[in-house]
């Protein structure tokens, strides 16, 4: 069974991907003005699952921005968190 489970739809139907801990799963959803990509992987030093989700360059537009990194289903945003 897989630990992590993705699934997109666009013009040519639906499609879905399988993700093992030790793989984790990357994604991204893009347009000429840059792309979102999401990468979900199992954090080993706090046994949770985690993603890191980021606004990224596609074929030269955008910017590299970190939106979330944490725990899956612990969302706190960015600009909210207090540091430690």
């Amino acid at each position: 069974m897989s630990h992590f489970y993705g699934t997109l739809q666009g013009a040519r139907g639906a499609a879905s991907r399988c993700g093992s801990k030790r793989s984790g799963m990357e994604t991204y959803c893009a347009s000429w003005e840059g792309a979102i990509k999401c990468y979900a992987y199992y954090n080993d030093k706090e046994k949770q699952d985690w993603v890191r989700v980021e606004k990224t360059p596609w074929h030269g537009a955008g910017e590299n921005v970190v939106l979330y990194e944490g725990a899956i289903g612990e969302f706190i945003p960015l600009n909210r968190r207090v540091k430690k």
